[in-house]
């Protein structure tokens, strides 16, 4: 929101869409600030990479589903990069090449408060803006193996998914009262009560029969989505079963013509996730943070298939770890476990119990209050 009236205090958004969980989270504290505070915050979101870097920095977004096909590469990348001094080293050495088009950018988009949403975005702003500049906060989007980067000395306060990435915080040097625990901010429509899945069921269409399994893989309908689905319907489950393929067209066409031997339902992509995990009995889904706490909010258990070696190694350990879901990499993994929470339902309620315990659905309005605290904002 550009040529805003001054009188009114101004969040800058510093983000990329170097992975959808970036841009998600700060959509959710954006529309948190307006649910709370109506218009007398106005707000700008700005992708650090896309319009502003010099190239190639600028083909970030553009590359980024590319790099992460080759995970063990990127997994090396990651771990290798991941150390304070080293960190610190990466982004000193770069910061010349960069140094202009921060200043035009920081030029351009004059804030009262600047809140950073991307580990590259920490180092390099605030090396540009010195030492006079507005409150600085950073919104950690990792839930547990959180990178170096996410953390700075400089920052005026640091706000964390969970206690680990606290204590990552703490180990990289931020004090403790700059670090803080509240979540992972999610949109608003995925905190809503859980309601009854019986009446969600019969207004979405679905069966009301059999234990309803959620099979989903991001907005693009990536990972081992057909395989786990066809291993599924081979162990021909007592079950009816949901598959989200997202954008991924061919995929969707590829399970509609399959001949399934329980009701299933497929669908491309859809607005109605937060009504299909109220709905649903059990997911299964790969490790992305995002996912992960919007499951916690929707009462979920979940079966976790893949992660992204680095920075969602740590969000396998947390699932398991907090009892709301477990860690199963191979359609073996995926169909034993299916059978047991089918068999023993209990274990399933346990752990859809330990989901609504750790859930944390006031994340991003917690957050919108912090930021309009530093503005010396009242509620």
């Amino acid at each position: 929101m550009d040529d805003l009236p001054s009188t009114r205090p101004h969040i800058l958004f510093l983000f990329s869409d170097t992975g959808g969980g970036h841009r998600s989270a700060t959509e959710a504290i954006i529309e948190a600030l307006q649910l709370e505070y109506d218009e007398r915050i106005t707000t700008q979101m700005v992708d650090i990479f896309l319009y502003n870097a010099p190239r190639p920095l600028n083909y970030l977004p553009k590359w980024y589903p590319y790099m992460v096909r080759f995970p063990s590469v990127w997994g090396a990348g990651y771990k290798l990069s991941n150390g304070s001094h080293r960190a610190r080293l990466i982004v000193t050495s770069a910061y010349p090449y960069v140094r202009r088009s921060l200043h035009k950018l920081l030029y351009q988009y004059p804030a009262d408060l600047i809140v950073s949403v991307h580990p590259l975005a920490n180092d390099p702003f605030l090396h540009a803006l010195g030492k006079q500049h507005p409150p600085f906060i950073t919104i950690v989007t990792d839930l547990v193996t959180t990178h170096a980067l996410w953390y700075h000395k400089d920052v005026d306060l640091c706000l964390v998914p969970t206690e680990d990435a606290r204590q990552r915080g703490l180990l990289s040097n931020l004090r403790p009262e700059q670090i803080k625990v509240v979540g992972l901010p999610v949109a608003d429509r995925f905190c809503q009560p859980i309601g009854d899945k019986n009446t969600l069921r019969q207004q979405l269409g679905w069966p009301l029969e059999h234990p309803v399994v959620l099979l989903v893989g991001g907005g693009e309908g990536m990972g081992p989505l057909e395989k786990t689905a066809m291993a599924i319907a081979d162990a021909n489950l007592p079950i009816s079963l949901v598959v989200v393929a997202g954008r991924n067209i061919t995929l969707k066409q590829h399970l509609e013509a399959h001949l399934w031997p329980m009701p299933t339902l497929v669908y491309s992509f859809v607005h109605e996730m937060p009504d299909f995990m109220r709905a649903a009995d059990i997911l299964v889904t790969k490790a992305g943070p995002g996912t992960i706490s919007e499951a916690l909010n929707a009462g979920l258990p979940m079966l976790l298939y893949s992660r992204l070696p680095g920075q969602e190694d740590g969000n396998v350990d947390y699932v398991v770890s907090e009892g709301v879901g477990r860690w199963a990499p191979k359609t073996n993994d995926i169909i034993a476990a299916l059978q047991e929470w089918i068999i023993h339902p209990e274990q399933r309620e346990q752990a859809a119990h330990a989901c609504r315990k750790a859930a944390r659905p006031q994340a991003a309005r917690e957050i919108a209050h912090i930021l309009a605290n530093r503005l010396g904002m009242q509620n």
